[in-house]
């Protein structure tokens, strides 16, 4: 999941917003809600881009790793304030809502990268607006009463697999990889497993990345058997 959410869900989000708007990502004040791996990974690609990124938590430590990351962390009622572009990335409901709208500035966009189509929430923003039109694919614009214009993307869905492609097959073959493997590990040691959730073993994890690494022309090093007895000396 780190590869696949933080480099695939990271870029194609992105990708997807700049495929419905065209926006210039650089000088704009973009809010990330959420610092899981796909948090994380909208977030560095933003920053990247010469983005001002600001992140929004409910976990300290997560929200602590975002501060320490080098990211500004605020409630999502401060950032609503002064965000140019929002993107969702929390796997919950109603995390920009009502409230939020309310104080938002004219032109604000908000897109959904974590979930499905709560997380950004549309009957709050249906209710506040006087009119709506979609003014290209993928872009509804909601007219509130005081004139204020707020642009929602992929009608809140996951805007990498509306408004882009999805994650490049770069990433995904190591998905796939994974889970053909576990699958294979399970169907092997299926007379030792008891009916209960397990953690992908750390030696399929660590064939794909082999396997990855020789596919990208990358070598590394290895170590030598007296490096190996003095981490095994330590107990």
């Amino acid at each position: 999941m780190m590869f696949d959410n933080r480099y695939g869900t990271g870029q194609s989000s992105i990708d997807g917003i700049l495929r419905a708007t065209n926006i210039l990502f650089a000088g704009k004040t973009v809010v990330v809600a959420g610092y899981g791996w796909v948090g994380r990974g909208i977030a560095l690609r933003a920053r990247g881009m010469g983005a001002r990124v600001i992140v929004t938590e409910v976990d300290p430590i997560k929200a602590l790793e975002a501060v320490m990351d080098g990211y500004e962390v605020m409630p999502m009622m401060e950032a609503a304030k002064i965000g140019d572009v929002f993107i969702t990335a929390t796997g919950n409901k109603k995390v920009i809502r009502r409230e939020h709208f309310d104080v938002m500035k004219d032109g604000a966009i908000l897109a959904n990268a974590g979930h499905f189509n709560v997380e950004i929430w549309i009957p709050d923003l249906e209710e506040l607006a006087v009119r709506k039109r979609q003014i290209r694919p993928y872009v509804t614009e909601y007219t509130l009463k005081d004139g204020r214009r707020l642009y929602l993307l992929a009608e809140g869905r996951l805007v990498n697999l509306v408004a882009a492609e999805g994650h490049p097959s770069e990433v995904m073959d190591m998905s796939f990889a994974n889970q053909a493997l576990s699958a294979l590990y399970i169907v092997e040691n299926k007379d030792k497993l008891e009916p209960r959730v397990y953690r992908v073993p750390r030696e399929i994890d660590e064939e794909v990345a082999r396997l990855k690494l020789k596919a990208m022309g990358v070598r590394i090093d290895e170590l030598t058997r007296e490096q190996v007895e003095y981490l095994q000396s330590w107990e």
